[in-house]
């Protein structure tokens, strides 16, 4: 499946690769509701709604029958609109795929970040952002048909979904953190060290899809330790 042009909205904004600060993280909702006082919240415009909707069926549609049994007419009918309206948000079907795998991905990384500042502990956060990446695979089937190699044609695109920059950033601020609260090592590179921990929750991620949920009990003490040898503070000598 190659790559096509970017999609148009309505209002002129590309469709196909939008930010997920947004409105869509996680699906269906806007960021951080709740943070922002009442008068504040910007409600979604039709058009926004209309793309949430479409982008919704196309999750649903694509994670369960997959990108080549799926059509954008079945998805315009389950999103309740018009087939030839999905094209004024995306300009074709390959797109619409495109933008629907980055808004699962998103919703399920927005899942395992959701505790990552309310945890104190160094090692409790780790482990946190593993079993909640692992439980929340099953609710986000796109992402899951993916991980689980089932979409060949999209198979090396998957290190360029937006939201694991994201999470790759927020690993590293979170490594900062700990190195100035002086609860990790203060001699490695946060932003290396987050680049590895995404390439290994990706690994645990497309094992858990292809293998099994028990990977992840297998596994996940040997994981923590290797993290542990990487980022913990050597106990005090003497």
């Amino acid at each position: 499946m190659g790559r096509s042009g970017t999609g148009v909205q309505p209002n002129g904004q590309s469709a196909d690769r939008r930010t997920h600060a947004e409105g869509t993280f996680p699906v269906g909702a806007t960021t951080a509701p709740d943070a922002l006082p009442a008068r504040r919240q910007r409600v979604p415009t039709k058009g926004a709604q209309t793309r949430q909707a479409i982008l919704r069926a196309a999750i649903a549609r694509f994670g369960r029958d997959g990108y080549r049994a799926s059509s954008v007419a079945d998805i315009a009918r389950d999103a309740g609109v018009g087939g030839t309206l999905v094209y004024a948000y995306f300009s074709s079907k390959e797109a619409l795929f495109l933008a629907a795998l980055d808004d699962d991905a998103a919703a399920l990384i927005g899942e395992g970040l959701s505790h990552l500042d309310e945890v104190v502990d160094v090692s409790e956060w780790r482990m946190s952002l593993f079993f909640t990446l692992v439980a929340a695979v099953e609710q986000h089937p796109l992402a899951k048909r993916v991980l689980g190699g089932l979409e060949p044609g999209v198979t090396d695109r998957v290190h360029e979904i937006p939201s694991l920059a994201e999470l790759q950033k927020a690993l590293a601020d979170r490594l900062r953190s700990d190195q100035i609260a002086g609860t990790v090592r203060d001699d490695i590179a946060p932003d290396r060290i987050a680049t590895g921990v995404v390439a290994i929750v990706l690994s645990l991620l497309m094992s858990v899809v292809q293998l099994g949920p028990q990977v992840a009990d297998v596994y996940g003490d040997d994981v923590e330790a290797v993290f542990a040898a990487a980022v913990d503070r050597l106990p005090a000598q003497g």
